[in-house]
């Protein structure tokens, strides 16, 4: 258990990474929770009042959860979840959207209690979890070099300042390559900063209204589309770090967050993975029991995010999405190479921990859930029947 709490240590690794987290947490999905807003009928005030409101759950889920237990625990919305929520919510009230967001919060939190969810995760081994994860993974390491065709420029300077970086400067490696990225775009006329002024937006609560036809058909694939393609992934990101934190208490808290906030627009609060990932590895600190500050760091720009009225997501909104792309694959090559060894360690599991590998990364959706949980299934049939059988 990594749980020992040494005195904390603020550097500016941990800072990057935290920021990088954000960046890449909101440049790749804020857009689909502005379709949520608008699918459920909210006004453009309200609109604005949910992006803040959503940076804000982030923010106290982050740096609550990553104080709490010193582990490198960030809150996630949940992009599955939200998909699902921008394409099913037309033709209903902004009023029954928001029962649907406190049925299944509630549900989450009823899941946290009972502990169901726990033994789930527990019962799985961990190179299926390091598999599932290299396989979410591989998605942004492939895509950086494929955008060295879009933007060669862009891209290409991207990753020469990153290898130069790594050669000499390792734990300034993800700074460089921003810094080198922003410059670039810069000079080849690519950052362009919306018209409309940001400030912050205080939401009015909405009165949730319940009705059963919403409330299965939307409610129950929502609840199964967010614990499967999102806090699944993201309790396995931590184990396969080597932190084992209390499932049932994370969901327990994560629920209760989105709970309260749900009449305000905060519709999910989950355990992050792809963005977590990018606070737990060697570069942000050599000690793992330190990295939880670089989450924390990443909640308080949440904060920041929610408090301008979603500034810093349109602050990202204005980068080229080359830009974003390749820096969130850069910063994830290592925790992806780690994932990798931890899957194919044990040569019984290999088998199982390739097919849970392969079915992840494919990115197949069957039943409305995600390849997460699929690959993860699957892993765990070839355990059964292969591992199980040779013990």
């Amino acid at each position: 258990m990594l749980i020992a709490i040494p005195c904390p240590r603020f550097t500016l690794p941990m800072l990057v990474s935290g920021f990088v987290a954000v960046l890449v947490g909101y440049s790749s999905t804020g857009a689909i929770i502005y379709q949520v807003a608008q699918a459920a009928g909210a006004s453009p005030v309200q609109v604005g009042g949910w992006l803040s409101m959503i940076g804000i759950a982030m923010g106290i889920g982050s740096l609550g959860l990553s104080l709490f237990y010193r582990m490198p625990i960030l809150a996630a919305w949940s992009t599955p979840g939200a998909a699902l929520l921008a394409t099913s919510f037309h033709g209903i009230s902004i009023n029954e959207a928001v029962g649907v967001f406190v049925f299944t919060n509630a549900l989450i939190v009823l899941s946290g209690i009972t502990g169901l969810f726990a033994r789930l995760m527990n019962a799985i081994p961990s190179s299926l979890a390091a598999a599932m994860l290299a396989g979410i993974l591989l998605r942004f390491g492939l895509q950086t070099f494929a955008d060295l065709q879009s933007n060669f420029t862009l891209c290409g300077s991207m990753c020469l300042a990153w290898l130069l970086a790594r050669r000499w400067l390792a734990r300034y490696a993800i700074l460089v390559t921003l810094v080198a990225g922003v410059a670039v775009a810069m000079a080849q006329g690519g950052i362009h900063f919306p018209p409309h002024p940001v400030g912050f937006t205080l939401p009015d609560a909405v009165m949730p209204h319940f009705t059963l036809t919403t409330l299965i058909g939307i409610g129950l694939p929502y609840f199964l589309v967010t614990m499967a393609s999102q806090n699944a992934p993201g309790i396995a990101t931590l184990q396969a770090h080597g932190y084992a934190p209390s499932v049932s208490s994370l969901m327990s808290w994560t629920g209760l967050i989105a709970l309260v906030l749900s009449p305000f627009g905060g519709f999910s609060v989950c355990v992050a993975a792809i963005t977590a990932a990018i606070c737990m590895g060697e570069d942000v600190d050599p000690d793992p029991r330190r990295r939880w500050v670089a989450s924390a760091i990443a909640g308080v720009f949440y904060l920041i995010a929610g408090f301008s009225g979603a500034l810093i997501g349109v602050l990202f909104s204005a980068l080229p999405a080359v830009l974003i792309q390749a820096l969130a694959g850069l910063a994830l090559l290592a925790t992806l190479g780690g994932s990798l060894q931890r899957a194919l360690a044990h040569p019984a599991e290999r088998d199982s921990a390739l097919i849970t590998f392969l079915i992840t990364a494919s990115g197949v959706a069957l039943l409305g859930i995600g390849s997460a949980f699929w690959g993860l299934v699957g892993g765990l049939i070839v355990h059964l029947l292969l591992v199980r059988k040779s013990a």
